[in-house]
């Protein structure tokens, strides 16, 4: 039985962010294989695919206006190359009714925003692993979602290999 318009709107909404690390691609595979593959045809959510580009004052630091657009375009570049990598994770499991998005800004903001602007029920992010004092001095994305997005936040950590 086809979903209706309706029915389809009315579905729930996770944002799954993505950035270029490996622990963001496990994310999105192991979410779309516990929260997708299993309920094919039939997604219990709207997907909403979500990567934050720096902005590229932000990427240069000290560095002089001039290197601006050369910065920008490659940070242009890797934004298509992630968004072109999530497609690729999605298609290779039969997930076709997709949202991809790049936002501008830094990650934390970025995901906070795309989960009101979507009404999302769940926010899904990567852990990157970091120690207490490294989440300290970088922050985590992780962290802070996990207190200012207006939603259930699932973290996903890769596996630690035992040998």
């Amino acid at each position: 039985m086809e979903e209706t318009q309706q029915e389809r709107q009315q579905q729930e909404v996770m944002v799954a962010g993505v950035d270029e690390s490996e622990l963001s691609w496990y994310a999105l595979q192991w979410t779309l294989d516990h929260f997708s593959v299993p309920f094919a045809p039939h997604f219990p959510f709207k997907l909403v695919v979500v990567h934050a580009k720096p902005s590229p004052a932000s990427a240069i630091g000290l560095a002089g206006p001039e290197v601006l657009p050369i910065v920008d375009a490659d940070l242009r570049k890797i934004a298509g190359w992630v968004m072109q990598k999530a497609k690729d994770i999605c298609n290779s499991r039969s997930v076709h009714d997709v949202t991809f998005q790049v936002m501008e800004g830094d990650a934390r903001n970025v995901l906070c925003d795309a989960v009101q602007k979507h009404r999302a029920s769940v926010l899904v992010v990567g852990s990157h692993g970091h120690g207490t004092i490294k989440r300290a001095v970088l922050g985590s994305v992780s962290d802070y979602c996990s207190h200012h997005a207006h939603c259930t936040v699932l973290i996903v950590k890769r596996p630690k290999i035992e040998g």
